[in-house]
């Protein structure tokens, strides 16, 4: 990603994984009211057949936000903030950390020259799903703080904060329920992560071969937003399904989401929240990745001197 045409990477993996986790955990930080908009979205059902009355709650993602900060107050943008960081420091740590030892193992130690896309796709897609099998509990939190929204007067939260939700899940419905949505969670991430890591590997080598390029913030800015919209546009689909089997548990399976979802919301549903997932994907590739090579920098700079 970050590396030379050799796929060789130039910092320890102690290195790339720190650096990983700090420019996850900033783009999670500036975009996770983006990612709560989302969720409210996607938890969103269509009315009842013949209910003419009933009208969507949340209308987009500007009018989905504005919705949350009026009803629960601003900083119901940043729930899930807390289980969002860890996730972004388990996931993210790994999922890019282990991008460039997976990439060389699959090219292989001789190999010269540019790795072939196909390549980058499978290493991409290996790491994804490892870092969010480790992660899930963290990714169940997040969606389930994010997915509760204002209550009546009287009714108790269903957790106090992201400590509290994972000790009440493993209390009431057992240890592995942490793993709930297990299933499109490992799709929705290790497609997502081949998009973003492969796109932006790819699209960065491209622009670097065209004449005035060089490797700077222009560059890393494109490939960004690149990562991004290839992104949301190919894991939109199974990221409803995550967000659904995670925030309600009335769902058998990955397949009877799906089913249900198809069958009672039509196929649009599946890009439900598409919006501000781009929008939210889009900066958070371009914070990230622009985060992450300053970050490598200035840890290559510590390890070299």
């Amino acid at each position: 990603m970050v590396a030379d045409s050799k796929g060789k990477s130039d910092i320890s993996f102690a290195g790339t994984f720190a650096s990983s986790a700090f420019a996850t955990c900033l783009a999670e930080i500036c975009t996770i009211p983006l990612d709560t908009a989302k969720v409210r979205l996607q938890l969103q059902k269509s009315a009842v057949a013949g209910d003419g009355l009933a009208l969507p709650k949340y209308r987009g993602m500007l009018g989905t936000v504005a919705t949350i900060a009026r009803e629960e107050g601003l900083s119901a943008l940043w729930k899930g903030i807390v289980p969002g960081l860890h996730r972004q420091c388990v996931f993210g740590g790994l999922r890019i950390g282990l991008y460039e030892p997976v990439k060389n193992f699959y090219v292989g130690s001789d190999f010269v020259g540019d790795v072939p896309l196909t390549k980058k796709i499978l290493a991409a897609l290996t790491t994804g799903a490892i870092g969010i099998t480790v992660a899930n509990p963290t990714d169940l939190v997040k969606v389930r703080l994010q997915a509760e929204g204002k209550l009546p007067p009287g009714v108790p939260r269903r957790y106090s904060g992201a400590l509290n939700a994972y000790s009440t899940i493993v209390r009431q419905e057992g240890f592995g329920a942490l793993w709930t949505g297990i299933g499109p969670n490992v799709a929705r991430n290790a497609i997502i992560n081949a998009a973003e890591l492969a796109s932006y590997d790819q699209v960065k080598q491209t622009i670097l071969k065209i004449p005035g390029f060089t490797d700077n913030i222009v560059t890393h800015l494109f490939a960004g937003l690149g990562a991004g919209f290839f992104a949301v546009s190919i894991g939109s689909p199974v990221d409803v399904v995550k967000s659904r089997m995670m925030g309600d548990s009335a769902y058998k399976s990955t397949l009877d989401c799906f089913i249900k979802t198809l069958k009672n919301d039509g196929p649009l549903a599946f890009y439900k929240g598409f919006i501000p997932n781009f929008g939210r994907l889009g900066s958070w590739n371009v914070i990230m990745f622009l985060t992450l090579e300053q970050a490598k920098k200035f840890v290559r700079n510590l390890e070299s001197s």
